[in-house]
């Protein structure tokens, strides 16, 4: 089992890269955001994932841990192979997909190659429950079951649907309001403040 790659990079395609370690070339498939920023010669150290298909080895590279453990994540969802995992991984950082996740955020996930209006609904609702409470950005947390459980309601998701109904993307609207609700808010003095914030 090969786990990590250190070496220099001998050369770089739209979606794999070949590991130059001490002369011995490694091809690995990878999201864009690990190939974004590499050149050949380069040192690179990758972490990787090494899966059977056909009976053949492929090897997957990642610039960081939480990108591999998203993947590893992502191909627990039937209907997720390892391509459409990269592919997800390429349009969506780890951060960006959380948040996804938490706002229940079809759209986001579609703009992967592979990902219909089924998988995307199949990722949301299996994810959901296996991602823990997040942290986005300073003083802000979202609990994703809380956020996407329609016991929660109240005045997260009235805001929530209302800044989506003036056109902003789900994900936007829960980090915004999530990051500017208060105890004693109310609708329209949350919504005021959001719209400020998403204007500036």
């Amino acid at each position: 089992m090969i786990a990590k790659l250190t070496g220099a990079v001998d050369s770089l395609g739209s979606d794999w890269i070949v590991v130059d370690v001490q002369g011995v070339g490694y091809l690995a498939s990878c999201s864009r955001r690990t190939l974004s920023g590499l050149t050949p010669g380069q040192p690179v150290r990758l972490l990787t994932e090494m899966r059977a298909r056909d009976e053949l080895p492929y090897l997957y590279g990642f610039i960081d841990a939480l990108e591999r453990d998203w993947f590893r994540l992502l191909t627990t969802v039937q209907g997720v192979g390892a391509k459409v995992a990269l592919s997800i991984l390429s349009v969506l950082s780890p951060d960006r997909l959380m948040v996804a996740i938490a706002a229940q955020d079809r759209a986001a996930l579609g703009q992967a190659d592979g990902v219909g209006p089924k998988l995307a609904t199949r990722l949301l609702s299996e994810l959901k429950d296996k991602t823990p409470a997040l942290g986005i950005g300073p003083g802000v947390t979202i609990d994703i079951p809380s956020a996407v459980s329609s016991e929660s309601g109240g005045l997260l998701n009235d805001a929530v649907s209302a800044l989506v109904n003036l056109g902003y993307g789900r994900s936007e609207a829960l980090v915004v309001v999530s990051r500017l609700k208060r105890e004693d808010d109310t609708l329209s003095d949350l919504i005021r403040r959001c719209l400020k914030e998403l204007a500036g």
